[in-house]
């Protein structure tokens, strides 16, 4: 068959299979999973593969690390959750910091990201951390609309940061690139933007008001005095996650999926009792959404390589003028992110980041990371921004994302930035 047949048969594979997938989830209401495996059976019949079960199979099981990891991380934040440690350690920061609003912003930014750092989903820190984090931040003085953007931005830099970066993780995979590297392009883009967020939405009213208690009539609130054990299985999770990799020669690597298991134990055996068997259900019902999307992607990708449409991208991407690369990405990152940040990564992502060869790949796919995790603050689904109004009561989410846009244009330019000066930057990833 001619070049020219192929490209144009390539392309209707690829139409019909974003079509498809677009349909399902936007006409018919299907979950991001369900309608990435329409879209890959419809791309099979369209080429002519029939329903290629062996490879929908196999490309379910494309990323069973990084399920492993989702699990198990959001089973780990679910029984902090229910035994108290994040309510106490959300009372321990107002409580020390309410007079200090520089501190205080810095303090709460990090802590609604740490969920999304540890599992590399920017929603487990708005439905935990940034829920948390609500009711103070509004008695402090600040307008809903500016907290649900604080907690949407702050869960999105999260889900950038280090040390699971799960849309680099699974580019990386992509390309047969090990997630070696990246702690020090993440934190750079991740931490500064972040700070810029909080700062940009909360100083000025928490500066201009007096900080008033959180209800209780005490100066200290009463979960500043629980006890610091409530505190350890986060520590030790900490310490075993960063003694891997600094001191490897005296803290095993024993994988992040058993660490979270352990820090999980150790929870059940501090602050209020929680039952394990109802914990890890909920859990689960929290995953599945996230479990099902990343089964669709893999499936999804396993078709665009049996029909040839993943190399149709890659080829497209290489044949463009530089110029039209970084507005692409600028572009269809985001965008695409608005249905799945981790689809955008794999699907886009990858062909630009083999579009780059020749920059320090590590640091371009930190930025590409970045620009797809924007789209969890998109339409259509928005899910971060849905759930962060809801944390604050607000009807409206456009609202929140209204407040957040210059934020959210800022980051994009400092992660295209990070990719077009990509070599320089090379340095941060050892």
């Amino acid at each position: 068959m001619p070049s020219g047949d192929l490209f144009l048969r390539g392309w209707i594979v690829f139409a019909a299979m974003v079509g498809v997938m677009l349909l399902l989830m936007l006409w018919r209401r299907q979950p991001i999973g369900i309608a990435l495996l329409g879209g890959a059976v419809a791309g099979a019949l369209v080429n002519g593969n029939g329903l290629p079960v062996r490879h929908l199979v196999e490309g379910a099981f494309t990323y069973f690390d990084p399920l492993l990891i989702i699990f198990t991380a959001l089973l780990f934040m679910r029984i902090l959750q229910e035994n108290g440690a994040l309510g106490a350690l959300a009372g321990q920061i107002v409580g020390s910091f309410r007079d200090k609003p520089a501190l205080l912003l810095i303090t709460v930014t990090l802590f609604i990201m740490l969920p999304a750092m540890l599992t590399g989903i920017s929603t487990t820190s708005v439905l935990t951390t940034g829920t948390a984090m609500a009711a103070p931040l509004a008695a402090l003085g600040l307008p809903p609309v500016n907290i649900a953007a604080l907690i949407l931005t702050a869960s999105i830099m999260g889900m950038v940061a280090p040390p699971i970066n799960m849309v680099a993780m699974l580019i990386g995979q992509g390309v047969d690139m090990p997630y070696i590297g990246f702690d020090g392009p993440l934190a750079a883009l991740a931490f500064p933007l972040a700070f810029l967020s909080a700062f940009t939405l909360g100083y000025r009213h928490l500066k201009r008001r007096a900080v008033a208690t959180t209800g209780n009539g005490n100066d200290t609130p009463a979960d500043v005095r629980k006890p610091f054990i409530l505190y350890l299985p986060l520590i030790l999770v900490l310490a075993l996650m960063l003694g891997a990799r600094l001191f490897p020669s005296v803290v095993p690597d024993v994988g992040i999926p058993l660490i979270f298991i352990i820090g999980a134990a150790a929870a059940l055996l501090t602050g209020e009792r929680v039952n394990p068997v109802r914990a890890s259900y909920r859990a689960l019902l929290t995953a599945l959404p996230v479990l099902a999307m990343l089964a669709g992607i893999g499936i999804f990708l396993q078709i665009m390589t049996l029909t040839a449409v993943r190399g149709l991208l890659v080829v497209s991407v290489l044949g463009l003028p530089a110029v039209w690369t970084f507005a692409g990405m600028f572009v269809s990152l985001p965008v695409f992110g608005g249905v799945s940040a981790f689809a955008s990564g794999m699907i886009f992502g990858i062909p630009f980041l083999l579009a780059l060869l020749g920059r320090d790949e590590i640091v371009v796919c930190a930025g590409i990371s970045a620009l797809a995790g924007l789209g969890d603050a998109l339409p259509p689904s928005a899910i971060g921004a849905r759930l962060a109004a809801q944390a604050v009561g607000e009807v409206n989410y456009l609202k929140v994302i209204a407040k957040a846009a210059p934020l959210l244009v800022i980051s994009a330019l400092a992660a295209l930035a990070m990719v077009y000066w990509a070599k320089p930057l090379g340095f941060l990833s050892p």
